[in-house]
């Protein structure tokens, strides 16, 4: 169970879906709102504040997808879609415009909770106040503000490729494996594979642009930062 009162705004436009998440996030002690649509979300969010967005991808009047980068113009509240399409194209767009994790339907309650527990576990332990700004090259972090700048042009990253990008400047030319990344930026009790590593990084160096390519690959083992 969460140790603190956490407030999640339920998004999906099948009464008996919304229905069955309240149920379990409630048997957690988690405070819940509902919304059916993309439009009902922005307007709940704006009326009050979340730590953690349901959001179905396929809903009437505004999609999920949309919503998302709506919701991204002026929160970065943690946003786990859901969605029916397991398609890597699909994930890689919704990770691009700002989602933080995708769970397929059907999921069951189980996994949907641990997933839920550990993305506001990340998103609490990465809320630390740190003043520093690191610059390396073009790129610049500010780890207070959570803001990211290449060649002065402002980059907007979903929190856990600033995490990401965080932990690589932090450590300039180390090499990390995708075990290593996946156990520092989702936790040891996240539930997924290492294609999630690949396809963050995929999206972080996409959003970079020039700077993308001091991401490099190194075969066989994983991923380490070097300014090019």
């Amino acid at each position: 169970m969460p140790e603190q009162s956490f407030k999640i705004l339920v998004v999906d436009d099948e009464a008996q879906m919304r229905d069955l998440l309240v149920s379990n996030l409630q048997k957690e002690n988690y405070h819940t709102t509902t919304a059916s649509n993309g439009q009902e979300a922005l307007d709940q969010m704006q009326q009050d504040t979340f730590h953690l967005v349901l959001l179905d991808v396929m809903m009437p009047e505004m999609d999920g997808l949309t919503a998302c980068m709506r919701i991204r113009e002026f929160s970065n509240v943690p946003i786990i879609m859901l969605t029916a399409r397991s398609d890597e194209l699909d994930r890689i767009h919704g990770l691009k415009i700002g989602a933080d994790d995708y769970i397929t339907k059907p999921f069951s309650p189980r996994e949907l909770l641990a997933r839920i527990e550990a993305t506001l576990r990340r998103s609490h332990r990465f809320t630390v106040d740190q003043s520093a700004t690191l610059t390396i090259g073009k790129l610049e972090l500010d780890t207070e503000s959570r803001s990211v700048h290449v060649s002065g042009k402002p980059i907007s990253l979903t929190r856990k490729e600033f995490d990401l990008l965080h932990l690589f400047v932090q450590n300039n030319d180390k090499v990390f494996s995708r075990e290593q990344l996946l156990d520092q930026i989702w936790g040891a009790d996240y539930i997924g594979n290492l294609r999630t590593v690949d396809t963050h990084i995929k999206t972080l160096r996409l959003k970079l642009g020039e700077a993308g390519g001091s991401i490099q690959t190194v075969w066989g083992i994983g991923y380490k930062f070097e300014e090019v």
